[in-house]
């Protein structure tokens, strides 16, 4: 019979052998036959009980060591952009391991809260002791949530400010972060299943502050869409270290006057240009255009903390009241701000472009410049019109009107080119000292916005075009054609309006163009601009070029904001590698990573124009909310099942007029033509008709604003008679009645008492729905 190997040689197998570690693997390793097994049994389940090893399944492994093949939850990145897991199956005793994340190419992109299945590997590194390699995801992050806490006997509630949100949840006594009663605060799925009152289990995590703070209604997006606003400080102390770049190994431009002109409250200046007649006598016409960029290449290299940092923000939120920036103010607002006197590296495009605004050619240098002044466009466009300042005097006749001489020949070829031209009046919340909204006014769009929209997308035509030409790597700025299902509802609305789309053709710009010169000067115009955008495509970034359909261009890409835009940041490195300017350009990890940058920068795009209008939704509401009970002038901007949603006149605030405060018929739904029809007067409720409505209910932490029908195009709509509260009339003559005492009693009061509201929470659910969609 074969001797019985020690307590100590059977977990030095088991540590040595981790995917063996089945009784008969053991018994087989150690020659262990026939009765000696009853044995071996016996010494694994000693060991089992002295806490040297856990049996899982019919294997057994050492209790403080994971398994070969473990559940992984994903970390955020540290500080030097390295991916760390925690093991959800550790169970033994001191610290736990710390696991780092070893990615191929090909892996998709993980992000913090995923689950992993992942194959594990025992190293003696100094910052951790196992590498995973990914097999495959299993799970997402826990849900995260922001609401009101509610202190109860027993822990609280939450109530989301979400409006698509239509249950509360529960949080144990344990789980409450010490937050008080009324706090906004954000939490996390404590655990899949519901408690014994059917709510989800949360845990609070962070502490928000009081809900009714005008600084709270920012604070409630960038939680809620779990944007980053704090930088980590090893980023912030690479920042601090910067110092402004030199002349060395770049073209002196500081004797050019490149301008910045930026809105008058811009927080960082990444653009200049400037404009000069062509001299060339081939050229007769022709024009000279420079625009500069901020070289935030050279500040923020591969790999550095900076990088990560600003890849996994992938781009600037921009608030009423505050700013989530991609890179620290240190290089926003300062080294990489193209401020007015100051020396600042940049890229720099020269182009020259014909009378008739046809780009020639043009060539890329790395330079530096040092802006003459900083100008806004009101300034600007007012020194074109007649009426020059102290600093756009001097400039006027070198500087300025160059500029819109050159404008003035793109604006030609635009029109030849027929890009998408919508006409969308662009509303701009105004906020007091308080933080409080003292006016919502619409924003004028003058030419000198127009010239530099111009300017920048010639320049972004030139960087696709030269990395193309130079067979280097990029993020092209991708924009497909509409889809047929959106197409037909443009048509309907347009048809509905008496306008028509052509049919049966492939669809040009010039076809959009059509239908919106047909609306201009008609009420409706603005309805039918707002139509033809919901029916676009949204556009995002990939490594492969399918063109830019609402541009109406073959080569684009994203060069002229890499302050704010991660995917200017990899334009300006694979400029730099075209070029061979140094080695701070495209790396090969970011090369390998092209398509899950893209992704990645794609979605955090999507979350930020998703806070940044649910922001906009909130702070309107805040501003109508002491209006309760005022009449306003609106248009009808869409319908669905449960009512009707009109776009106010005056503040642009979208609110919803329930079907109940339509009137006093039943309405029919169709949802094919996407009208209201009434069942006893054939009232026919229609896209863009005008109407009249009286505000009746704001919910300014969620943004609800609930609204009720006056007038329909013209016609006065009789007030909806609404029904007493269930069983009011009978329990007032029977106050002691066998089933109860009023609508919250039992019996069928307290029946239709609960489905009254349950109809109103699903209702709730289907507006939130329906708005996301109308957007």
């Amino acid at each position: 019979m074969s001797k019985l190997p020690s307590k100590a040689e059977i977990l030095d197998w088991i540590m040595a052998h981790p995917t063996q570690t089945a009784k008969r693997d053991i018994a087989k390793a150690f020659g262990i036959k026939g009765a000696a097994r009853i044995d071996l049994k016996r010494i694994l389940k000693e060991l089992e009980a002295e806490g040297h090893l856990e049996k899982r399944h019919k294997t057994y492994r050492d209790p403080d060591r994971l398994p070969p093949v473990s559940v992984l939850q994903v970390k955020a990145p540290d500080e030097n952009g390295d991916l760390f897991a925690q093991p959800l199956e550790w169970h033994g005793e001191g610290v736990e391991p710390i696991v780092l994340l070893v990615l191929r190419a090909s892996d998709p992109a993980l992000g913090e809260g995923d689950r992993i299945l992942a194959k594990l590997q025992v190293v003696h590194e100094a910052d951790h002791n196992y590498e995973a390699r990914l097999i495959r995801k299993i799970g997402v992050s826990p849900r995260k949530i922001v609401g009101i806490f509610r202190k109860g006997p027993e822990g609280g509630r939450i109530v989301p400010i979400d409006k698509g949100a239509d249950k509360e949840w529960l949080v144990a006594p344990d789980a409450i972060g010490g937050a008080k009663d009324g706090e906004l605060v954000e939490a996390e799925q404590a655990g899949p299943r519901a408690s014994r009152m059917g709510l989800p289990k949360a845990r609070i995590v962070m502490r928000l502050g009081d809900p009714s703070e005008p600084k709270a209604v920012s604070l409630i997006a960038i939680h809620q869409h779990g944007i980053p606003d704090d930088f980590p400080p090893k980023v912030l102390e690479e920042a601090d270290r910067m110092k402004p770049a030199g002349l060395k190994g770049r073209e002196d431009l500081r004797e050019l006057p490149l301008v910045t002109i930026d809105p008058s409250d811009a927080r960082d200046h990444d653009d200049a240009c400037f404009a000069e007649p062509d001299t060339d006598p081939k050229n007769p016409g022709g024009h000279v255009i420079w625009v500069a960029i901020a070289d935030v290449a050279h500040y923020v290299l591969p790999g550095s903390q900076l990088d990560r940092e600003a890849k996994k923000r992938g781009n600037s939120s921009y608030f009423p009241d505050r700013v989530v920036p991609m890179l620290p103010d240190r290089l926003s607002g300062d080294l990489c701000s193209l401020h007015e006197g100051v020396p600042r590296a940049c890229i720099v495009v020269r182009m020259v472009i014909d009378s008739e605004g046809n780009k020639r050619t043009h060539h890329f240098v790395r330079g530096l410049m040092r802006s003459p002044a900083s100008l806004n466009y009101a300034e600007v466009q007012q020194a074109m019109d007649g009426q020059p300042n102290d600093k756009t005097g001097p400039l006027l006749d070198d500087v300025i009107r160059p500029l819109y001489d050159a404008y003035y020949a793109l604006r030609a070829a635009r029109e030849r080119r027929q890009p998408l031209d919508l006409e969308l009046p662009e509303r701009r919340i105004v906020l007091a000292e308080d933080g409080t909204v003292s006016s919502v006014n619409f924003v004028e769009r003058l030419d000198a916005h127009k010239l530099i929209e111009e300017f920048m997308i010639l320049a972004n035509v030139a960087a696709a075009e030269t990395l193309i030409a130079k067979r280097t790597p990029l993020l092209f700025r991708v924009h497909e054609e509409p889809p047929p299902e959106k197409l037909d509802a443009l048509r309907e609305t347009a048809l509905a309006s008496g306008l028509s789309l052509a049919k049966g053709q492939v669809l040009k710009t010039s076809h959009l163009n059509k239908l919106l010169h047909d609306a201009a000067g008609r009420e409706d115009a603005e309805l039918i601009n707002l139509a033809t955008l919901r029916s676009m495509t949204q556009a995002y970034y990939n490594p492969e070029n399918f063109g830019h359909f609402g541009l109406a261009l073959r080569n684009y890409a994203h060069f002229t904001s890499p302050i704010r835009r991660y995917s200017d940041l990899i334009v300006h490195r694979g400029l730099i590698k075209a070029h061979g300017w140094g080695d701070d350009g495209l790396s090969q990890e970011d090369i390998e990573r092209l398509q899950q940058t893209a992704e990645h920068i794609s979605d955090t795009e999507r979350r930020s124009m998703m806070a940044e209008r649910d922001t906009t939704d909130r702070y309107l509401a805040a501003y109508l909310s002491e209006r309760v009970g005022a009449e306003f002038g609106g248009r009808i901007s869409g319908i669905a099942k449960f009512g009707v949603f009109v776009k106010l006149d005056e503040s642009g605030a979208d609110g919803l007029v329930p079907i109940r405060n339509l009137g006093n018929e039943f309405f029919h739904f169709d949802r094919d033509a996407g009208t209201l029809m009434g069942a006893d007067t054939g009232t026919l409720i229609t896209l863009g008709q005008r109407v009249r409505v009286k505000l009746v209910d704001v919910t300014p932490v969620t943004g609800g604003i609930g609204l009720e029908l006056l007038e329909l195009a013209g016609e006065a709509v009789e007030a909806p008679r609404h029904r007493k509260p269930a069983g009011y009339g009978r329990f007032k003559k029977t106050p002691g009645g066998p089933k109860g005492k009023g609508p919250k009693g039992k019996g069928p009061a307290r029946r239709k008492d609960v489905q009254a509201r349950a109809k109103d929470a699903k209702t709730a659910r289907k507006v939130s729905r329906t708005r996301k969609t109308e957007r």
